[in-house]
């Protein structure tokens, strides 16, 4: 790729496909760190003109889930997240404060009733814009042997890891 000026880029429409139903009313309530846990259950609500999109879902225990950070602060390229003391660029962390404030969430398919998919390992606010759906499927999903950046040497802390208020 070359320096040179940026070339300007069609805008793509997105639209949300649903919404999240959770028992979080606002983000400070979210379990954060990569400590915590998300035990809360919660709901999809699917827009009904979607409904053909869930054939055959109910065969799968866990979703990805994309979705819209609403509620986040403004981007910023940089962010110090809470199991780090030194910043580190956006795109190498998972600070909701990015350009584009695109949430990726797996859960657990607890059951589905037309349009309606109970979850589990919920981490996102009630209210919260979703964009997608995808089934998680080992084969594709888990890569052995990844590396993971500035968390190596890191993980033995992870479970006493919390968030500091950095991201609200």
């Amino acid at each position: 790729m070359s320096g040179g000026a940026a070339t300007p880029r069609p805008a793509f429409p997105m639209r949300p496909i649903g919404i999240v139903r959770s028992p979080y009313a606002e983000q400070a309530q979210v379990p954060k760190g990569p400590g915590a846990r998300h035990d809360a259950e919660g709901v999809l609500e699917i827009e009904p003109e979607f409904e053909p999109g869930l054939t055959d879902i109910e065969g799968f225990s866990h979703l990805i889930v994309l979705w819209v950070f609403d509620r986040a602060d403004p981007p910023s390229l940089v962010a110090t997240p809470p199991t780090d003391d030194r910043p580190h660029g956006v795109f190498s962390t998972r600070s909701p404060a990015r350009p584009n404030p695109i949430g990726l969430s797996t859960v657990r398919l607890l059951g589905i009733d037309g349009t309606v998919l109970r979850i589990a390992d919920v981490d996102m606010v009630d209210g919260t814009p979703l964009l997608d759906l995808k089934p998680y499927v080992p084969r594709f999903d888990d890569r052995p042997g990844a590396r993971i950046g500035w968390f190596e040497g890191r993980l033995n802390d992870l479970e006493h890891a919390r968030a500091d208020g950095r991201f609200r």
